[in-house]
């Protein structure tokens, strides 16, 4: 009877094992004739083509910071490069005072905008220099003519992109996540697209007056073209005068202006902790006391 059962098992065991492979087998033949079917017909892969690299940040973790000097930098980028197509609508000349700036270099700064404002006595609006109490103007006067002057694709303000953007990290990573606390794919990802330009591979055709980057969240290509170059910002400390310099400074500098509170947060979030823990002891402990005399 033993030798029976056992020879059932070794059956059972081998039929298992061959069902695996045979079932392994089929799948990566579908696999392997769907991805060439897809490249048949011209199927749409999935986008975006490649993945943003989780990057290293000063203000990542429970204990992050902002990096003051990163954001001055990001700053001048933003003003030399990204603020002829970017606005930032909600997001205060005042503000800036985080940063490290005096309220006279804001107001020095803000007079650089000019904003509408009115009506008048006349009832006409007009324009006037920017005061740090207002926003960073768009460039444009309404949506139809930013998308107009951009191949019909009006580029979106960038006040809150550092939070609105990224990319699904997938499983089992976004598990991983909830103990990390990672919230850095906005900049991540925008560090990615700002270095991730390059020239279309062999076979894949894009959009005239469209411009590859396989790291678009939505496409192949995207209308914007590389929106900067080696050398073009000026920094002033010292720091590399690089694409990939001036991506991550502008990438942290959006983080900054989607979420400015960020520190006070995470300050805030690690005392509530702290006070949990204290608590939970104290309460463990009044337990102990008050059923120490108590039959079980």
């Amino acid at each position: 009877m033993k030798k029976l059962v056992t020879g059932i098992l070794s059956l059972a065991v081998v039929a298992g094992l061959g069902a695996g492979m045979v079932f392994a087998q089929e799948t990566g033949e579908h696999k392997a004739a769907g991805a060439a079917a897809e490249e048949e017909h011209g199927g749409t892969p999935h986008f975006p083509i490649h993945k943003p690299e989780q990057q290293e940040w000063s203000f990542a973790g429970p204990f992050g910071h902002y990096d003051k000097g990163q954001l001055q930098r990001g700053l001048k980028v933003y003003a030399e490069v990204c603020s002829a197509c970017h606005s930032m609508n909600l997001v205060s000349f005042r503000t800036l005072e985080d940063l490290g700036y005096s309220e006279a270099q804001v107001k020095t700064f803000a007079a650089n905008y000019e904003v509408q404002d009115g009506p008048n006595a006349e009832g006409e609006m007009f324009t006037r220099k920017a005061l740090p109490s207002d926003h960073f103007p768009s460039p444009f006067p309404n949506v139809e003519a930013a998308a107009a002057a951009n191949n019909g694709a009006a580029p979106p303000d960038f006040s809150l992109i550092a939070k609105a953007r990224g990319v699904e990290r997938g499983f089992p990573t976004f598990i991983f996540d909830m103990f990390t606390q990672y919230q850095e794919g906005g900049p991540d990802y925008i560090h990615a697209l700002l270095t991730g330009y390059q020239e279309a591979p062999k076979g894949v055709e894009i959009s005239e007056g469209t411009h590859y980057n396989p790291y678009f969240a939505n496409a192949a290509a995207l209308a914007m073209a590389k929106p900067i170059s080696d050398d073009q910002v000026t920094y002033d400390d010292g720091s590399p005068q690089t694409v990939e310099q001036y991506s991550r400074d502008i990438s942290a500098f959006l983080m900054w202006a989607a979420e400015p509170h960020l520190e006070d947060r995470k300050r805030t979030g690690f005392m509530v902790m702290i006070f949990l823990l204290i608590f939970t002891g104290l309460i463990y402990l009044t337990k102990k006391s008050v059923y120490a005399n108590k039959e079980h």
